[in-house]
């Protein structure tokens, strides 16, 4: 596995080699140093609330994080780790759509939950 240091030199100039298997998710090249799947995952999550990604692109995080082990608990931690950063609006939007592509509806639980129905 190569060093830290090297890691960043490598990133500093933009080695392109380097940048190229860190795009691909797929890639697990020994000797790059990675997070496990699970914390890549929930990183890339993270990434799309930043970025204000739509519904398409968190099914897909989403589902990569749950198939690496994920929770829905993890995905709420997720949310609420990039809270400071990203702004509450960012997290407001963002919440309905990683809760759906987990399988979970807010919008459905928030109506059983009304009590003037």
């Amino acid at each position: 596995m190569q060093a830290a240091e090297e890691t960043f030199r490598r990133l500093a100039i933009g080695d392109r080699v380097l940048l190229a298997t860190a795009a691909d998710q797929d890639n697990r090249e020994a000797g790059v140093a990675r997070l496990d799947a699970r914390t890549e995952a929930l990183v890339r999550v993270g990434v799309l609330v930043a970025l204000r990604a739509e519904q398409s692109s968190y099914a897909t995080a989403v589902g990569s994080a749950i198939r690496a082990g994920a929770t829905l608990d993890d995905l709420a931690a997720t949310l609420l780790a990039v809270t400071g950063l990203v702004g509450t609006a960012r997290i407001i939007s963002a919440a309905p759509r990683i809760a759906r592509a987990a399988g979970y509806d807010v919008d459905d639980a928030l109506e059983s939950t009304d009590p003037d129905r």
